[in-house]
């Protein structure tokens, strides 16, 4: 929970920044000389990009939050089973072990969403969030049906 209200927190911080520097953006265009408009323009897209950004995030995150309901719904969540240092971070070689299994699971089952969704957990408790990413948009558009890169 304590994350989803940071991510809220921080997401509406960003588009109140977007709107502040939308409307200098705008400010800077009214002023018409061609340096002016120059820079509204390129301040404009900023916001643009920062908007499809953050959109692009919020719906992979409701994706995996869809995708972690239904699978939990059916029983197959993966359970934690990792050792923990005494202040609370994950054991690496604890990580490792599982990530192992998981990655013979997924190799075993390569078009079975869970196995990618499960896949996923393991590379974020391996702390390599890009492979983490990267796996669960796999489950994403297995579960969907898209098409797949190898």
């Amino acid at each position: 929970m304590r994350a989803k209200i940071t991510y809220f927190v921080t997401a509406a911080v960003l588009v109140v920044y977007f709107v502040l520097v939308g409307s200098r953006g705008l400010l800077l265009i009214q002023h018409g000389t061609a340096l002016t408009v120059t820079f509204g323009v390129a301040v404009l897209i900023l916001p643009v990009i920062g908007v499809w950004f953050l959109w692009q995030n919020t719906r992979f995150v409701a994706r995996a939050n869809q995708l972690a309901a239904e699978l939990e719904a059916e029983g197959g969540l993966p359970v934690d089973e990792l050792k923990r240092t005494p202040s609370g971070r994950i054991d690496r070689d604890s990580a490792d072990a599982v990530f192992a299994r998981r990655r013979a699971e997924t190799e075993d089952a390569p078009d079975d969403w869970r196995c990618w969704f499960r896949l996923a957990v393991a590379y974020h408790d391996a702390r390599d969030t890009p492979r983490a990413r990267k796996a669960m948009q796999r489950a994403i558009a297995l579960h969907d049906g898209r098409p797949v890169a190898s």
